[in-house]
């Protein structure tokens, strides 16, 4: 046989960690004589056994394995043993020691961190398609999305795209105005997966005024006007009786709680 470190990495999940680890402890041997093999999910003895059999051939090997469930861990351990196989228990310290604090047993279920960085990813692609199909810029959105907020301005849609985007949920939102025509994307669109959002005209002129104030903007202008609020309301009402679609009232709810008026209906309806 030659002269290569053998180094076996076993895992019930994708490995990584366990080739990290016998990756970070080799090198500190200054040496390039080695090879790693993973073995992504491997889950049962009858996957593992013929792995620590192969091991055993090599005059230089070692297993790394970051296995959680009891009844694999077991079977290395004394199958290595027999085999006088050199093992590395990536898990087994670390859980034992945290199981010692907090007083009761680890879930041993395979794959989990995978599973919080799935999330991560999920997270930032539905924020990412918020912030891309935010205030109608490309009304394809409305097809894609998870969910499409329609409204007229300053009922919320933006923050409501982002709150429901740090939910896993992808957001498109579709401005109403009386003088643009409502893309057909909107009509096209599962109605329960359209959103209506509306609010009373005194609370839209406060929102407004303050929203011209930060511009720098005069108050007096036609948009902060109640007429034309109230025309804008009448319009997006229609609008969403032809959609067909439910309508919140977000005047006096927060974000938080609109969010969750959603989320129910969504899962009332089975999407």
């Amino acid at each position: 046989m030659d002269n290569f470190l053998n180094i076996f990495v076993i895992s019930d999940s994708v490995g990584e960690t366990g080739e990290l680890i016998a990756k970070a402890a080799v090198k500190q041997f200054e040496s390039s004589n080695f090879r790693i093999k993973r073995f992504p999910y491997h889950n049962s003895v009858e996957q593992i056994g013929p792995i620590l059999d192969l091991a055993a051939k090599y005059e230089k090997s070692i297993i790394f394995y970051t296995n959680v469930v009891d009844e694999t861990r077991t079977f290395i351990k004394n199958r290595a043993k027999e085999l006088n196989l050199h093992i590395v228990d990536v898990m087994g310290q670390p859980m034992a020691e945290i199981e010692k604090i907090f007083g009761y047993p680890p879930l041993r279920e395979p794959g989990l961190i995978r599973r919080l960085d799935e999330n991560y990813f999920k997270k930032v692609e539905a924020i990412e398609f918020a912030v891309k199909y935010d205030d109608g810029k490309d009304p394809r959105g409305a097809r894609k999305a998870d969910i499409c907020l329609v409204g007229i301005s300053r009922t919320s849609k933006t923050p409501l795209s982002m709150y429901l985007a740090n939910k896993f949920y992808k957001v498109a939102n579709i401005p109403l105005v009386p003088e643009v025509g409502v893309p057909k994307e909107v009509f096209e669109k599962d109605v329960d997966r359209v959103i209506g959002l509306i609010c009373r005209p005194e609370k839209l002129i406060t929102i407004r005024e303050e929203r011209l104030k930060s511009l720098g903007l005069s108050s007096g202008a036609r948009y902060a006007n109640f007429d034309r609020i109230r025309e804008e309301l009448e319009y997006s009402k229609k609008i969403m009786e032809e959609i067909g679609c439910i309508v919140i009232d977000v005047t006096d709810k927060a974000i938080e709680e609109t969010a969750e008026i959603i989320l129910e209906h969504i899962k009332r309806k089975g999407l």
